[in-house]
């Protein structure tokens, strides 16, 4: 088995400098290559490219995205899996861009990265990328995942949840596809199946970068949601109270809303909350925005909503197919009547 690692850039393959942590290429290579435990009989083969520049993830935009989506493209038949370094900022976002962009995705894509560099030695660096290698090589796993202080989330589920600790990433909505501890353990009963036909890997490109995210607040006005609203916008993704409620007292308010309706922005319903799903029809001031034109965003994460939209519109559907798919689960990113106990822990040992 050999696996394709891309790095990216972040925190795993940073050194030490007179200004603090900086990028340096050729940098993980080294560690790497002076480091046994990536060299035991256990461990696949693997061979790393670096791009050019290092990026810290603050710094990642859609054409990033483009470019490790194609990376996996053009070595995607040399290659039993993918490991892909990431800086933890926006891992969430790109690995839930990917999950959209990768179509008909038949081997394991992992991002992984660490909250302390490679070379210092408290890193969780070595835990992140050995495990993940492990399972990108041995395992069935057609989905872009994210594997971090021994959790594999599903990417376009996933959460930066911690800047400080070690577990820096959650699943609020949906548990684990796997844990590490001993043995590896993968609850292949939440892994999505290969895909149907023999078509081969694509990638979707461009994603269309004309959407945004309006989070509600307390005193809200109307002038700042149609300012916001305004053109070239297509699609937003209105982060709201509760099981999806806004003002539904101020008139102007919804008025923006029901004016960009009309223009066809694709407005979608998620929810401010840790965890849980939309309910636009529990409460009045959910009534109220439906009744504005938002549709329900149900449990998908703030990051697979936008990245969902920038999916859709990059391939061309008009804003009534948008509303409609992005009612869809497409890639496992929003639970639709998901059979059995959805919360029950990885049972089966690979």
């Amino acid at each position: 088995m050999s696996i394709y690692i891309a790095n990216t850039g972040g925190t795993i393959s940073m050194k030490r400098s007179n200004h603090g942590y900086v990028p340096a290429a050729g940098h993980l290579q080294e560690l790497m290559n002076h480091n046994p435990v990536f060299h035991q009989p256990s461990m696949p083969k693997f061979f790393i490219r670096e791009f050019d520049p290092l990026l810290d993830s603050a710094n990642m935009c859609p054409e990033d995205w483009r470019r490790i989506a194609y990376d996996i493209r053009d070595h995607y038949e040399a290659f039993d899996g993918f490991v892909i370094l990431h800086g933890t900022d926006t891992m969430a976002y790109t690995a839930s861009a990917l999950s959209f962009m990768l179509e008909n995705l038949a081997k394991p894509v992992i991002l992984t990265g660490s909250q302390i560099p490679l070379v210092e030695p408290r890193s969780d660096g070595v835990r992140n990328l050995v495990t993940s290698m492990q399972i990108a090589a041995n395992e069935t796993l057609p989905e872009v995942t994210l594997f971090f202080n021994d959790e594999l989330l599903r990417g376009c589920r996933a959460v930066k949840a911690n800047s400080e600790g070690f577990e820096a990433f959650a699943s609020p909505n949906f548990p684990p596809l796997a844990t590490a501890g001993i043995d590896i353990k993968l609850n292949r009963r939440l892994i999505r199946p290969l895909p149907e036909n023999d078509e081969s890997l694509t990638v979707q490109h461009p994603m269309d970068p004309d959407v945004g995210v309006l989070w509600l607040f307390p005193g809200i006005t109307g002038t700042i949601a149609r300012n916001f609203l305004r053109p070239p916008l297509k699609g937003v993704v209105i982060l709201a109270f509760g099981v999806g409620n806004g003002p539904s007292h101020d008139r102007e308010f919804l008025g923006a809303l029901a004016e960009a309706n009309q223009r066809g922005v694709v407005m979608v319903d998620c929810t401010q909350c840790w965890s849980g799903t939309v309910k636009l029809g529990s409460y009045a001031t959910g009534k109220a925005l439906a009744q504005a034109g938002v549709i329900s965003g149900h449990d998908l994460t703030p990051e697979a909503a936008l990245t969902k939209l920038f999916y859709l519109f990059g391939k061309g559907f008009d804003s009534e197919v948008v509303k409609q798919m992005m009612g869809q689960d497409l890639r496992g990113e929003m639970t639709v009547n998901f059979p059995g106990n959805l919360h029950q822990r990885p049972a089966n040992s690979s």
